[in-house]
């Protein structure tokens, strides 16, 4: 049972990483033609990712520096190990993962693992602007993580459990049952602060395109690219399944769970090209008006 319970989930797994990469593509897809532009194929994520395994770099920075990629897809990978993915009514089901009572306090560790994994890497590499990266990564993180947990909880409370699983259980029999509706103020903190959680712009501080390049992608290269290019197509994908748990009553197919981890996502882009980038002081500044106001909020309706 176990045996087939790892191979299920290492075939979850890996239909992830491959939703990941397709609908990257199909979103820089979307960005390009809003441009005027013709885009990359649908197939260039995979060119890229192998071309990059497939590289050895000759660069020698410290031990940390290499184990910040490894890091980063490690958290991704938690995210997913512990994350049920599709609800079949059964806790030991094949797509439930390993997850368990008391599950969401570690995927929010594991939300934190990634960041902390490239903060360290980044700290011994060798690009001038890495200190830059790593002071708006953390800070703005940090502002983000806090409305989120306030939301986060404000749902335990209000089902009485840590378990993802049994979160979405008590959403089943339509969608009147989904926090949406039933807890809107922890909703829409967790629907506006995931916009800084998925690092698009206005959010996007850490990458920063057309002012420090593209964050720490400019100086990893080969195999710890590809391991990075991995980690954020798993990381994007289980973010919005994590939200889709919370808030939209999960998926009871892979079918759902690919249509609603794209809206979740799309989400995301769709505020990226209409805003331009904040400031690092304006993006601390409004997760901590409106995303942190409606945590607050959401935590006093369902504690008293």
């Amino acid at each position: 049972m176990t045996i087939a319970k790892l191979g299920y989930t290492l075939l979850g797994l890996f239909i992830v990483w491959n939703w990941g990469f397709l609908m990257g593509a199909t979103f820089r897809k979307i960005g390009a033609r809003l441009a005027g532009r013709y885009g990359i194929p649908f197939y260039q994520p995979w060119i890229n990712f192998f071309k990059n395994i497939g590289v050895r770099t000759t660069i020698t920075h410290g031990v940390m520096y290499y184990l910040g990629p490894v890091f980063r897809l490690t958290g991704g990978i938690g995210l997913f190990f512990f994350m049920p993915m599709v609800f079949t009514g059964d806790p030991n089901g094949h797509w439930t993962n390993f997850s368990f009572e008391g599950d969401l306090i570690l995927i929010l560790y594991f939300q934190l693992f990634g960041m902390l994994g490239m903060a360290l890497g980044a700290g011994e590499g060798g690009h001038p602007y890495s200190a830059m990266g790593i002071a708006r990564g953390l800070a703005q993180h940090a502002a983000v993580e806090l409305p989120l947990t306030l939301a986060f909880l404000s749902i335990a409370i209000q089902y009485d459990t840590f378990s993802v699983y049994k979160i979405v259980e008590a959403q089943q029999g339509g969608f009147q049952n989904w926090v949406l509706f039933t807890n809107p103020f922890a909703s829409a903190a967790i629907i506006l602060a995931m916009l800084g959680a998925m690092g698009h712009s206005p959010f996007n501080l850490v990458k920063a395109p057309n002012e420090i390049l593209i964050g720490p992608a400019t100086e990893y290269e080969g195999t710890y690219l590809g391991f990075m290019q991995s980690a954020g197509s798993i990381l994007h994908v289980m973010e919005a399944v994590l939200f889709m748990n919370l808030v939209f009553g999960g998926a009871t197919s892979w079918a759902e769970l690919i249509v609603k981890t794209f809206l979740i996502y799309f989400w995301s882009v769709f505020v990226g090209m209409v805003f331009p980038r904040f400031k690092i002081e304006q993006s601390i500044t409004w997760f901590f008006k409106v995303p942190l106001v409606l945590g607050v909020l959401a935590i006093i309706v369902f504690s008293f």
